[in-house]
């Protein structure tokens, strides 16, 4: 039996950093309001002409040069974006250009803040099925370029960033029998598709049109379902809280974070947390989140990690991995 192993992790961040004063400057907003209603106190932001395929290689390529494999190496690119460079084809396939692999298969998902964990889930049962050998997963969004600038509720929430992954395929034998993705668990419920969505698109209005959100909304069902599905990744490898060493939630907002917490009975000192430095950067903020806890010595060889998102759909889930 095949199982999918994490074996590199990468980040890109746009140099642009604004902060929640910068912010103040052009709306009716503050530092203070902010930080109260979101923990964040910054984000960055692609510079014009950076594109979502521009910040996805550049985190490819620090994965990629993290695990110590070739780009030849890659033949599976799954790519999670709401952000795509083009209506189609799939931005994957630019990255796959980028990194000049003429090999294998590349190709987008759109899950928005859940994107990462299905692109995650898609790579592992290809993996698992033989389908390819060596993946790279990828989480990147400009989310700066669909926001309404002059709506304080949703704009002050997001960045633009991109994170990856390099999964390879081993044999879930000896070893390896307790390492790599455990299981994955994805979902959706498109009765709520109007409490998170973006205002155009190719069909409807012919422009890429703008967030909107019930933010009150999002906020109960993103605590019930990221702590719903942790609890079902657990029952199903007959695992229990106090082994998980990490949880790397979606990082939309602290309050959510710490309300996910104290329904797990987690100590916050076991959850990764970015989104006071990076803002909400939608299917970016896991493999981001994964990427700085691995570089700076917190994730360690062991390690049970739990990961749990909800995005617009809504589409949520979780994937339980031991390093």
């Amino acid at each position: 039996m095949l199982r999918s192993q994490i074996i590199g992790f990468g980040s890109y961040l746009p140099k642009d950093v604004v902060t929640n004063d910068d912010l103040a400057k052009k709306i009716d907003t503050s530092d203070e309001w902010i930080r109260k209603r979101t923990g964040i106190a910054q984000r960055h932001i692609a510079a014009d002409g950076e594109l979502t395929s521009d910040i996805a290689e550049q985190a490819a390529r620090a994965a990629l040069e993290n695990a110590g494999v070739a780009t030849d190496d890659i033949d599976l690119i799954v790519l999670a974006t709401a952000t795509p460079d083009n209506t189609f084809p799939a931005t994957a396939t630019r990255v796959q250009s980028n990194l000049g692999i003429r090999r294998g298969v590349a190709f987008d998902v759109q899950a928005v803040c859940a994107g990462y964990v299905y692109a995650l889930a898609t790579a592992d049962n290809m993996l698992r099925l033989g389908q390819a050998e060596t993946a790279l997963v990828i989480g990147a969004e400009v989310f700066s370029r669909i926001l309404d600038w002059d709506d304080r509720g949703t704009c002050v929430l997001f960045g633009d960033g991109a994170g990856a992954t390099i999964l390879r395929a081993a044999d879930a034998a000896g070893n390896n029998q307790d390492r790599g993705v455990l299981s994955t668990h994805i979902y959706s419920d498109g009765a709520y598709y109007d409490m998170l969505y973006v205002d155009g698109g190719p069909s409807t209005t012919g422009t890429s049109g703008h967030l909107r959100m019930e933010g009150k909304e999002v906020f109960r069902h993103a605590v019930h379902r990221m702590s719903e599905v942790v609890v079902t990744a657990l029952e199903h490898n007959g695992l229990s809280i106090d082994e998980v060493d990490w949880l790397i939630p979606h990082q939309a907002n602290k309050r959510i974070m710490d309300s996910i917490a104290k329904r797990l009975s987690l100590p916050e000192e076991k959850i990764v947390v970015t989104v006071d430095r990076q803002a909400n950067t939608s299917a970016a903020t896991i493999p981001l989140a994964l990427a700085e806890a691995a570089s700076d010595g917190r994730l360690r060889e062991g390690n049970l990690i739990a990961l749990s998102a909800l995005g617009g759909g809504f589409s949520w889930g979780s994937a339980l991995l031991r390093l």
